[in-house]
């Protein structure tokens, strides 16, 4: 009898522990520019040890509207509420894609553009000294249906984008970057999702692509909840720097929740 009482204990335990990772939200990883989903593998990690149902997408990089209503496509498929988080670019699809969208919860910004309707990523990046990608990107690469694809130079890719990330990983990333459309990177905001659902930011303050001043201006408009500055990060803050990452997404997943 005991036996079995204690292992009724066991399984009431475990089902209410089944039950209550049910009720977090799921998170949707939208990765950026000359990125791919495995810069999330590191926060992905994480986030699943402490039991939230994770999806790293795949983001198309051809155009803010058109990847963002591929993210919103992806997110109606959802029926927990969602945490949308986006790095880089994916800032301004997930700004797109949140809108409208009554399962998103919360916004997670990782060095990311949270734009302003008719901004584009070019221009925010510009807005304040300290980006130097531009001169360390490739000749651009033109498309069989008419514009062109980016990529950062192969050998200029750690400094540039992941300069605290080891430099054999830094070069396995730049040899499998993602291009993204030129097009994409000047297309004006259509959404900014950011004025009405609660939003979170982080970002490093050694980061070469978005000056740390912009990430805080666009933080600051946004009247983010929280907004954290990771001391000699890169912009590719997630990857090295998966635990603060996390940990703000796991705040915004813990409001969202209530």
């Amino acid at each position: 009898m005991k036996n079995l009482l204690a292992g009724l204990a066991i399984l009431i335990v475990t089902l209410g522990s089944a039950h209550a990772q049910t009720d977090k939200p799921t998170i949707v990883l939208v990765h950026g520019a000359f990125a791919d989903a495995s810069s999330w593998n590191g926060v992905v990690k994480i986030l699943e040890t402490d039991g939230y149902h994770v999806i790293a997408a795949a983001n198309p990089l051809r155009g803010v509207a058109s990847d963002g209503d591929d993210i919103a496509a992806l997110v109606s498929a959802i029926k927990s509420p969602v945490v949308l988080v986006g790095h880089s670019y994916g800032g301004s699809v997930i700004s797109n894609a949140a809108s409208g969208q009554a399962n998103v919860k919360a916004l997670v910004y990782v060095a990311a553009f949270a734009p302003e309707i008719g901004e584009t990523a070019a221009q925010l990046s510009g807005k304040f000294p300290g980006s130097s990608l531009g001169p360390t990107l490739a000749a651009p690469v033109a498309l069989s249906g008419g514009g062109s694809d980016l990529y950062i130079q192969q050998d200029k890719f750690h400094d540039q984008f992941a300069a605290d990330v080891p430099e054999a990983q830094a070069k396995l990333m730049a040899a499998t970057q993602r291009p993204v459309t030129e097009a994409a990177l000047n297309e004006a905001q259509t959404k900014a999702a950011w004025k009405d659902i609660p939003s979170w930011f982080i970002y490093g303050d050694a980061d070469k692509n978005i000056p740390p001043q912009a990430s805080l201006f666009m933080a600051e408009r946004a009247q983010a909840k929280e907004t954290v500055a990771v001391k000699g990060a890169s912009h590719v803050v997630m990857v090295s720097n998966p635990e603060s990452v996390a940990a703000l997404i796991e705040d915004a997943a813990a409001e969202a929740g209530q």
